[in-house]
């Protein structure tokens, strides 16, 4: 890794870490981060991989009251580091989601460190508004955004830095039956971040659509492209069975429940 992509790996690290509290551009979203991260080391193919299969764990991570959900920021970033590093290419990507798992909860220490350094800044914003000092307040507000990006960016300097030999005489070094556990640790990680996500929006409504897409999946010679274009294809069709107002025996005002795929199903 040379210093431009080690440049270009911070800087993403660093935006990473600011979004996962601005949340506007969502560069710390795993696809994001790690997709961009391959993209500067050269390798964007295992980048997305690896991006698109952590996409599918963090989904499930969510804030809930007091619970702080995993860093998916330092998650992604760290594993794609490691990767890019280990020179095991798109095939190491199972290891990787396995390595940062415990990244991300790690990664909570990190977090309560940057939000316990946040209270005095926050002081001083109130104090600095009784003073009608706005341009402190903008400095203020800007160096904790700054340090919600270092957060993700030192960690991530401190990565690069390591020699690449040594990242990957590491991975290479692990045995067999470490490394094929937790190829398959991690398959079941991102199978039940998905099963955490069909919960969270599973109604009567979405199931006929999971089981099409399911059994459309199965067909080997279906490209994604494929997939997408019946995706798209299905929902101009609910879109217009919903403009037509239900079932055929008169939508909701005639008795239906007003969603016409369900009054469909129901006639049947």
């Amino acid at each position: 890794m040379n210093i431009i992509s080690i440049v270009l790996v911070v800087i993403v690290a660093f935006l990473a870490g600011m979004e996962g509290i601005l949340d506007e551009f969502q560069f710390h979203q795993p696809l994001v981060a790690c997709t961009l991260i391959g993209i500067v080391c050269g390798q964007p193919a295992a980048g997305i991989i690896l991006g698109g299969s952590l996409q599918m764990i963090a989904m499930g991570w969510a804030n809930i009251g007091a619970a702080v959900a995993p860093d998916a920021a330092l998650a992604s970033v760290a594993s794609a580091i490691i990767l890019m590093k280990g020179g095991q290419g798109a095939e190491g990507a199972s290891t990787a989601i396995a390595v940062a798992i415990p990244l991300a909860v790690a990664g909570l220490f990190l977090t309560m460190v940057a939000r316990t350094l946040a209270v005095p800044i926050v002081h001083g914003m109130d104090a600095a508004a009784e003073k009608a000092d706005f341009g402190r307040i903008e400095f203020l507000q800007w160096a904790a955004i700054c340090m919600q990006g270092l957060r993700i960016a030192i960690p991530a300097a401190a990565l690069c830095v390591v020699p690449a030999e040594v990242v990957s005489n590491l991975l290479n070094s692990m045995p067999a039956w470490l490394t094929e556990g937790m190829s398959i640790g991690g398959g079941m990680v991102v199978a039940v971040g998905y099963a955490l996500v069909i919960n969270m929006m599973a109604t009567a409504e979405v199931w006929p659509f999971f089981f099409i897409g399911f059994a459309l999946a199965a067909i080997s010679d279906l490209t994604l492209i494929g997939l997408g274009i019946v995706a798209v294809a299905i929902a101009f069709i609910y879109l217009n069975l919903s403009e037509k107002g239900g079932s055929a025996a008169g939508g909701a005002a005639a008795g239906g429940s007003g969603d016409p795929l369900g009054d469909i199903l129901n006639d049947y």
